[in-house]
């Protein structure tokens, strides 16, 4: 059963809306919390975004191998405990996953057999820069890293079970869900 959907993209890309009209759409899905080193964004909630942690608890999470996969993202981290993923295996529940692309190929490495990965791609790379600026959330300096991060992204987008491209944000949120109800299909 695919009950582990993994959803990556480069930054600015539109995962998050995505995954937020999914979740409105299926409230039955679960959600998988991940957890960050970083500061909250606006409109951001601990506990309902992310599990905001200190640098200090995350290592200790990570050395103690309680990650299924984590990685450092632009100078922080992020990492989603496996204990709840093993939990929703167990119990046949669906659970969406927002992860980077390492984050992915790890967590299908570990769970072959329960993972589906959806990779999201904005039209361009000005399509991206576009949005990382209009987000207002970060520097000049972050939106370049989060640039350079995108070329590395997209030689992955083909190891991925799905590839949805969002050039326009309704074609895409509808293309997504119909993806999820495919994948869902005939699962509680």
């Amino acid at each position: 059963m695919k009950n582990l959907i993994c959803v990556s993209a480069p930054s600015g890309s539109g995962k998050t809306t995505l995954i937020k009209a999914v979740r409105k759409a299926r409230p039955e899905l679960r959600w998988s919390v991940s957890y960050t080193t970083r500061d909250p964004r606006p409109n951001e909630f601990n506990g309902e975004d992310y599990y905001f942690i200190s640098r200090d608890k995350f290592i200790s999470l990570k050395d103690d191998k309680k990650f299924a996969e984590y990685e450092n993202v632009h100078g922080q981290y992020y990492g989603t405990i496996k204990s709840k993923l093993d939990g929703a295996i167990n119990n046949k529940k669906i659970v969406l996953l927002e992860l980077d692309v390492n984050g992915t190929m790890s967590v299908r490495k570990l769970y072959p057999s329960h993972s589906y990965s959806i990779f999201i791609v904005p039209p361009s790379i000005e399509h991206l820069r576009k949005r990382l600026q209009n987000r207002g959330s970060e520097t000049n300096e972050i939106i370049e890293k989060r640039l350079e991060r995108f070329n590395k992204e997209m030689e992955y987008k083909d190891q991925f079970d799905t590839l949805l491209i969002n050039d326009n944000i309704q074609v895409a949120i509808n293309d997504f869900i119909k993806t999820i109800n495919e994948i869902t299909k005939g699962v509680n």
